[in-house]
C-alpha cells in the first residue's frame, strides 16, 4: 500500500494498481532509447507485473497503530513481506524467466550486501539462486548491457509512478518527497545526468529530458479515506466501504 496523507484525510494506492502504471510508462519508452528490442516484451510484463506481490496484503490491508494509518511499503513487518516478494516473483516467472530474473534483481536490490538477519540472509541467498538459475537457462539471450538497461527501466518506472502517487499533485519542488527532488537515480544513453520530474498544475508531470515516445496519459486508482469514517466504524469497514477514484497525470516535455 502507498499511503499519501492528504488535509481531507489518506489516499491509498494499491502497489498493484501503482505498478500496472508502470508497466504502461514502459510501452511508451522511446524506440531510440530501448536496448534489446526482442526482450521488450518480457520487460514490458516485468515492469507491469513486479509488485504482484502486494495483491494479497493490499487486498486486505491491516493497521498500524503507532502510525494511526495503514501499513506502507515502508514499513510492512519484513518477514511477510519477503515471504510475498519471492511468491510475486514465481509467478512472474512462471510466465516470463527474464521478466522472473528482472523481478528478483528489483527486490534483492532493496537489501544490503550483507545483513546480520537470517531471514534477509536467507532471501538473499534464495533470490541470488534464483537468478543464476535463470542467467543460465537464458544463456546468450541476454548480455550485460542489455540487462542493466531493462533494469534501470524498470526501477525507472517504478520510481516515477511513485512519484506521481506520494506528492500531491501540483506541489513546487521544494515542498516534494524528498526521495526524487534532485531527480531519480537512473541513467540512460539519451539521459547520462538522469532525469528530473517536475508538477505541471495538478494533472501534469514534465520530466526533463524526456524519455517517452510522445505525452501520455495515465489514471491511478485510488482509495480516499476520511478520519472521522475510521473513527466511526473502524478501519477495515471504511476500507470495504471506500470507492475507487482516479488521479490523471499527462506526461509531458519540459
Amino acid at each position: 500500500m502507498i499511503v499519501l496523507n492528504m488535509e481531507k484525510g489518506m489516499f491509498l494506492f494499491e502497489q498493484h494498481h501503482h505498478a500496472l502504471v508502470s508497466g504502461i510508462m514502459a510501452m511508451h519508452w522511446r524506440f531510440d532509447g530501448f536496448l534489446g528490442e526482442h526482450l521488450r516484451e518480457q520487460v514490458e510484463y516485468a515492469v507491469a507485473q513486479h509488485d504482484r506481490a502486494w495483491i494479497p496484503l493490499d487486498g486486505h490491508p491491516i493497521w498500524n497503530d503507532d502510525k494511526q494509518q495503514p501499513y506502507s511499503f515502508i514499513d510492512y513487518p519484513m518477514k511477510e513481506k519477503m515471504v510475498r516478494y519471492q511468491e510475486g516473483v514465481d509467478q512472474v516467472e512462471m510466465r516470463s524467466n527474464y521478466g522472473g530474473l528482472l523481478c528478483s534483481l528489483h527486490y534483492r536490490s532493496f537489501f544490503p550486501e550483507v545483513s546480520e538477519d537470517e531471514s534477509i540472509q536467507a532471501f538473499i541467498s534464495d533470490e541470488e539462486a534464483r537468478q543464476k538459475k535463470l542467467k543460465n537457462e537464458l544463456g546468450e539471450m541476454i548480455g550485460d548491457e542489455q540487462l542493466n538497461f531493462h533494469f534501470d527501466l524498470l526501477q525507472f518506472c517504478d520510481d516515477l509512478s511513485l512519484y506521481c502517487c506520494m506528492n500531491e499533485p501540483g506541489v513546487t519542488k521544494e515542498e516534494e518527497l524528498s526521495w526524487f527532488r534532485d531527480g531519480f537515480p537512473q541513467r540512460f544513453n539519451f539521459a547520462p545526468d538522469g532525469i528530473v520530474a517536475y508538477w505541471d498544475g495538478k494533472n501534469a508531470v514534465a520530466l526533463e529530458p524526456f524519455p517517452f515516445q510522445s505525452t501520455f496519459q495515465v489514471d491511478i486508482p485510488f482509495r480516499e479515506l476520511r478520519p472521522e469514517q475510521i473513527e466511526e466504524v473502524g478501519f477495515p469497514q471504511a476500507w470495504k466501504e471506500s470507492v475507487l477514484h482516479n488521479r490523471t497525470i499527462k506526461f509531458v516535455p519540459r
